[in-house]
């Protein structure tokens, strides 16, 4: 990332790349999943992080997929708003777990979803679409109540 805090192309190539490897079947399978997933309270949540769950896989494989990518940005390799723009389908998940997440941390794991944390609180872009992600599922979960 440059000095500058203004995109390379180097970044742009980083954030190019991991959109690529969102393509890969299983990876695109997993993604399927965790998009429908709609957690309506901490014991779907707690369900889908139990090993022996069905779609467990697809929880790792997604949520750790999107923590490694943002991770990247937070420690300086990749520039955070361009990532946030061209990655935001982690911060979807993010707005699934977050009304869960104090609880999550307390109990299961204290570190889960720092990176993508740190994506929402230090970048414009972030926050915005973190915020409506949080809007439309809110008003998805109304709507099946």
């Amino acid at each position: 990332m440059s000095a500058t805090n203004t995109p390379t192309p180097e970044d742009a190539q980083v954030v190019l790349k991991l959109y690529d490897l969102r393509r890969e079947t299983v990876m695109r399978q997993s993604r399927d999943t965790m998009i429908n997933w709609m957690p309506t309270s901490y014991d779907d949540v707690i369900a889908i992080s139990d090993f022996g769950s069905e779609n467990n896989a697809a929880f790792r494989q997604v949520s750790s997929y999107f923590e490694m990518a943002y991770g990247f940005a937070r420690k300086g390799a990749v520039h955070a708003e361009l990532l946030a723009e061209g990655c935001a389908e982690g911060l979807l998940l993010f707005a699934k777990i977050h009304p869960h997440l104090a609880r999550f941390r307390e109990e299961v794991a204290p570190t889960a979803f720092a990176n993508v944390q740190w994506i929402v609180e230090n970048t414009e872009f972030g926050k915005v679409r973190f915020e409506m992600f949080q809007k439309r599922i809110a008003g998805m979960l109304a709507a099946n109540a």
